[in-house]
């Protein structure tokens, strides 16, 4: 860096040279604070805490699968079940422990209607975990393929 000087008596020639006053004091300043908070960093409270040897939970809950076709024909894990008969099996899986995992799969052309008393149902008995099925679309197996290289 080079900085020019206000007298004339140098014969308008540059300061070649950096100060290195200001940069000292901050690296002092940052030494100081280091030293004062690094013990502070440090310091811990000892607890006994209680030991235990848990071991992962291994289950998984069981998925129901509910496919909706598009005439509105309900078919729960691959048998055919009224919609009627509905809330009494959602509420036989609802108070099982842990609650499966309810999976709904409707056609494209399958009326909202059926899919809301499904869905409404479903809340009625109690199920937590619901969920829909769904294809990727185009734009996302294109993406997939371009990032996977084929």
């Amino acid at each position: 860096m080079a900085f020019g000087s206000f007298n004339n008596n140098g014969g308008g020639q540059t300061q070649s040279e950096i100060n290195m006053v200001p940069l000292i004091d901050v690296m002092l300043v940052l030494l100081v604070i280091f030293m004062v908070t690094a013990p502070l960093l440090t310091h811990s409270i000892q607890i006994n805490v209680p030991q235990a040897s848990s071991e992962p939970v291994t289950q998984k809950p069981d998925i129901i699968d509910l496919a909706v076709d598009a005439q509105g024909q309900i078919f729960w894990n691959e048998q055919a079940v009224t919609l009627d008969a509905l809330p009494q099996l959602l509420a036989e899986q609802a108070v099982l422990e842990p609650q499966p995992n309810l999976h709904i799969r409707a056609d494209r052309d399958t009326r909202y209607d059926v899919l809301a008393q499904i869905m409404a149902g479903a809340k009625q008995a109690g199920m937590q975990k619901v969920g829909f099925i769904t294809r990727p679309g185009e734009k996302a197996l294109e993406s997939a393929h371009a990032s996977s290289g084929n």
